[in-house]
């Protein structure tokens, strides 16, 4: 193969790699974000509508379909300006090189050890809480609007962020590594129809910045002192402080180790079969 041979293989594989990319990261907040899911079956059912016109030869409504079709896109950019500039701030936040730092086993067991005791605590005692662990994404948006600390993780300073009496308890905690970033942030709240109209500000919080980052929302039920993590914007309610404990652990391992991992176990499963 002549060098303009492989310049021109690796320009096309470099091209459909771009295209692949921006159609996964479409489609993949496609899926948690609700209003794009409604504009999305929108359009397929106009294209659809579209070509049964056209093949049935149905003049009145293909001339309509065609003006549709010609001014939907202006349409769509004017309509659902807040949902596209959500899509491009979510890929602004993507870190391309991974979390800020990278927590050693360690370190990741002393964040979740802190964030058991505190939510013992707070569970206990029945204080609402709501604390952010950022991972790839970052939350910096956020942090410029909160009230900046900077301090070791621990669950007494936690727990009296979150006293009733501390002007800093409303809003949420950030979290960085294994650093207590910011309080009193404020998140958007999730606007899905699936969640329970008997949840509160904290559990829509936590399940909104959920659904535009990746970070891992743990969240105090100030009425029921419940505890629930809201994660890819799923909502896990009313779980027990091992099950906290062990998905927190879980969540923040290194991509690269849960890879490994994955692989060891493939690699028992065929060792086991083949012994069988």
């Amino acid at each position: 193969m002549t060098f303009d041979g492989i310049v021109t293989l690796l320009r096309q594989l470099i091209d459909v790699l771009i295209v692949w990319f921006v159609f996964y990261f479409i489609f993949k907040s496609l899926r948690r974000n609700v209003k794009m899911v409604l504009l999305f079956k929108g359009i397929l059912f106009i294209l659809v509508l579209k070509l049964v016109s056209d093949f049935l030869n149905l003049v009145t409504i293909g001339f309509f379909l065609d003006y549709v079709i010609m001014w939907g896109p202006l349409a769509l950019i004017v309509i659902f300006q807040p949902e596209i500039r959500n899509v491009l701030e979510q890929l602004g936040r993507s870190q391309l090189l991974g979390r800020h730092k990278i927590l050693t086993v360690d370190e990741r067991e002393k964040v979740v050890y802190e964030l058991v005791q505190a939510a013992e605590y707070l569970k206990k005692t029945r204080i609402g809480a709501l604390v952010i662990i950022e991972r790839d994404q970052s939350l910096n948006e956020y942090i410029e609007k909160s009230k900046k600390i900077y301090a070791d993780i621990s669950s007494e300073l936690l727990i009296s962020i979150f006293f009733p009496s501390n002007p800093l308890h409303d809003g949420g905690v950030i979290l960085q590594g294994d650093k207590i970033t910011s309080a009193r942030a404020v998140f958007p709240t999730s606007e899905s129809l699936a969640i329970s109209k008997r949840l509160g500000t904290r559990h829509r919080a936590a399940l909104g910045i959920s659904e535009q980052t990746d970070c891992i929302a743990l969240v105090v039920s100030e009425e029921t002192g419940r505890l629930s993590l809201a994660i890819g914007g799923e909502l896990y309610y009313n779980m027990s402080l091992d099950e906290v404990k062990l998905t927190i652990l879980e969540e923040l391992r290194p991509k690269k180790l849960l890879v490994s991992d994955e692989k060891e176990d493939e690699e028992n499963e065929e060792n086991t079969s083949d012994d069988n």
